[in-house]
């Protein structure tokens, strides 16, 4: 099959036979106020069915109990936090979610909305306070991008809160976009070929690390988060800065998918597609090995 013409929502559609089946038009109480609404309904069991096809493509579940979601107050993780509470309520996610705020101690940072959200929704939670705003403005010197670093010590941070409360995975609320963007990003400016993982352990050997929003795409994502009214919080550090790598490869993505609809599904897919022997890594393919028989 020519994966350049079968789009990945497709595929998933195909691979998920029966799977609405589980899905149906009852609603788990986080949606209790939301108006009632054919296109939301429609959207609410797509991302259900790729965050479930997600899971059982890259066995997150294999040996897990207990799983810290990292909500920043983003638009991502909050509906990450939604999606996986609708799954866990319909019995077919069998792990208990702890959610959990890193407050990094950025100014005018609202330090009760969080709180007061997930106290509402009923999940349990946990808000950790570390001032690594503090840390991130100090090592970067004038004119670098905050990204690397603020990212490494929040992950730090999320690991070890992770241990403390007995969690097997520390889930995160990556979507389709960042997975391309950040493939692109190692591709023009690291000369590699690497993505964010769907699932991934950590270096030391004791934690995973899962995606569940892998499939999903971010125009989805955006629109759930406008129904459900989640209380957003903007990021006054690297989200305030101009000029990012990342919002490069963002940019030439949106180009490539108004010009020629339906490529960030098939670029998606070529992540899951990979013929080592037609790329140029001797790692990866015996090359030294590789000869034609002599003819007779």
């Amino acid at each position: 099959m020519d994966i350049s013409t079968q789009s990945l929502g497709a595929d998933l559609e195909e691979r998920s036979v029966g799977a609405d089946q589980a899905l149906d038009d009852a609603l788990h109480p986080i949606f209790a106020k939301m108006p009632s609404s054919v296109s939301f309904n429609k959207l609410r069991k797509r991302l259900l069915r790729q965050v479930r096809q997600a899971i059982e493509d890259f066995g997150m579940l294999k040996g897990q109990k207990r799983w810290l979601i990292g909500v920043s107050g983003g638009k991502d993780s909050y509906s990450l936090l939604a999606l996986l509470m609708d799954l866990q309520w319909r019995g077919l996610l069998p792990v208990e979610l702890v959610a959990c705020n890193l407050d990094q101690g950025q100014p005018n940072f609202p330090k009760h909305v969080l709180p007061d959200y997930l106290t509402s929704i009923g999940v349990r939670h946990r808000i950790e306070y570390r001032d690594t705003y503090s840390i991130v403005k100090e090592k970067v010197p004038a004119g670098g991008t905050y990204c690397a670093l603020c990212s490494r010590l929040r992950r730090g941070n999320l690991y070890r809160i992770a241990r403390e409360e007995g969690c097997d995975a520390l889930v995160l609320g990556h979507h389709r976009e960042d997975i391309l963007e950040t493939f692109f990003m190692n591709f023009f400016h690291g000369g590699r070929l690497a993505s964010m993982p769907a699932k991934l352990l950590n270096d030391d050997g004791d934690l995973m690390v899962l995606r569940p929003l892998a499939y999903a795409a971010e125009d989805d994502l955006a629109k759930f988060a406008a129904a459900m009214e989640f209380p957003i919080i903007p990021c006054d550090l690297c989200g305030s800065q101009d000029g990012l790598e990342r919002n490069a490869m963002k940019a030439m993505l949106a180009d490539i998918e108004r010009r020629m609809p339906g490529r960030k599904d098939t670029m998606l897919r070529a992540l899951g597609h990979v013929n080592p022997s037609h790329l140029l890594d001797p790692k990866l393919f015996d090359f030294q090995s590789l000869f034609a028989e002599p003819k007779a």
